[in-house]
């Protein structure tokens, strides 16, 4: 018997999205899908919405008559400030706005690697260290972290702000040695976040169970989370590659990789 009588899943066309909605399906009797664009190959448990999450109307019915949200939707790359402070920003709060006035009781949000990006790779944090985020689309990750814990906090609304190191079919460089995270692994997380007795609010980390411990991730442990798969069989062939990385390169140094050697997405535009 499905736990759920209706999920909502945003960025359902996306990579992770895609991967979700068919991990959840056996939870729910019917399952919302959203994208920006239009979706492919839906089934008869799916309900498909194209939807533009700085539509707050929209996004209002979107919302409607749903159990719990899995929001995956918005920017996932480093973009424009006004891209990314309408589909982040302004988007994920109309998506917590959307849960407040329609009753919705838990969330589960794709956060990031990029809210905290900026830690070395000795730093060993937890969800309790500060935030560093590494771009502009971090910073959007920390407002949704903070928006959550509000929404938390002041209307009971549990999360589980998820953030994802690299999340690919298999590792494509020498940092997801240790930062990947595999789909199934990813789609575990999410559905411990919807099904655990009690979520609160929770900062969770989404890395698979990887040689090279980086996070500390104990304090989503009432989840219930045991990755089960890790980057091994990768090693051997992504070590034997003949482009070493600079040690003292910020992509090297820092656990936000690539992202913090970019520069201001506004320049980048010009």
């Amino acid at each position: 018997m499905a736990q759920f009588e209706r999920i909502l899943i945003t960025g359902a066309a996306g990579r992770l999205g895609t991967e979700l909605r068919q991990g959840l399906k056996h939870l729910a009797n019917h399952i919302r899908i959203s994208d920006r664009v239009a979706m492919e190959d839906v089934q008869p448990h799916e309900e498909a919405i194209v939807c533009e999450l700085g539509d707050y109307e929209a996004v209002m019915e979107l919302t409607r008559d749903v159990d719990a949200i899995v929001h995956f939707g918005g920017a996932p790359l480093e973009v424009d400030f006004e891209t990314m402070l309408d589909s982040n920003i302004r988007g994920s709060y109309h998506i917590y706005e959307g849960a407040r006035k329609n009753g919705v009781k838990r969330v589960i949000y794709a956060s990031s690697v990029h809210a905290i990006g900026y830690h070395g790779m000795e730093d060993h944090i937890d969800a309790d260290s500060p935030v560093r985020p590494d771009s502009l689309y971090g910073v959007s990750k920390n407002f949704v972290e903070s928006l959550s814990r509000l929404y938390w906090d002041k209307f009971g609304i549990e999360s589980l702000c998820l953030r994802i190191f690299s999340s690919f079919p298999e590792p494509a460089d020498r940092r997801m040695l240790w930062s990947w995270l595999s789909f199934s692994d990813c789609v575990q997380y999410v559905e411990r976040a919807l099904t655990c007795p009690r979520l609160g609010h929770t900062i969770g980390h989404g890395i698979s169970d990887n040689r090279l411990k980086v996070v500390d991730d104990s304090k989503a442990g009432h989840i219930g989370f045991h990755p089960q798969d890790n980057t091994e069989a990768f090693r051997a062939a992504m070590e034997t590659k003949t482009d070493v990385p600079d040690p003292n390169a910020p992509g090297v140094k820092f656990i936000g990789g690539w992202f913090c050697e970019l520069g201001h997405p506004d320049d980048e535009a010009k």
